[in-house]
């Protein structure tokens, strides 16, 4: 068993039961291929709850000040985790990402970029669109429907895959993609509240 494997395990026996976690649509994220999956972002347990409801094993960016810390530097990237550089294009990051999907791996990403401060969901990065548009990844929305309380239902609902035909053939921007991916994930949200 791998670490990543073995802390999927560890956390979703404490998450689980503590916030009552309820997993709605996983049928729609795809067995095989590159899988983007786009969520809101409402707590710092956002990467750790999505990890733990996805059935294939989920990539993260992870901001690169993380990986200067001595145990997290060492044990992130066994997490699948992989640095971003906050506040900038990181093309390294990007190149990254898009390796992964290419290569039939799932990368989890928060469009909003940061935690929602009011627990709404916000206007997204173009990061998303970027990487909607870049690869033949299935995109799938998922929203995180809190709060975050001992003991209270926390519900995480996966959508089905967008379809990004239409969007790729008329070259539609990163922005643009991204919108309409917070919009799925809005929706999916006001829909299972």
């Amino acid at each position: 068993m791998n670490l990543y494997s073995f802390a999927k395990g560890l956390v979703k026996s404490v998450l689980t039961p503590a916030y009552r976690i309820r997993t709605v649509g996983k049928e729609h994220i795809p067995e095989r291929g590159g899988v983007l999956i786009c969520a809101n972002h409402i707590n710092v347990l956002d990467p750790p709850v999505v990890g733990i409801t996805s059935p294939r094993p989920v990539s993260f960016m992870a901001k690169e000040e993380l990986f200067n810390m001595p145990i997290l530097k060492k044990l992130l990237p066994n997490l699948n985790a992989f640095p971003v550089k906050r506040g900038m294009s990181d093309r390294e990051a990007l190149r990254r990402g898009l390796k992964q999907l290419k290569d039939g791996h799932v990368v989890g990403l928060f469009p909003e970029g940061t935690r929602s401060k009011d627990g709404q969901i916000g206007k997204g990065l173009a990061g998303a669109g970027f990487f909607a548009l870049r690869s033949d990844a299935a995109v799938v929305p998922c929203a995180i429907i809190g709060p975050y309380k001992f003991s209270r239902r926390l519900k995480v609902v996966y959508g089905k895959p967008i379809d990004m035909a239409e969007l790729k053939e008329r070259k539609a921007s990163a922005t643009e993609v991204t919108d309409m991916i917070m919009n799925e994930i809005k929706t999916l949200s006001d829909n299972h509240r």
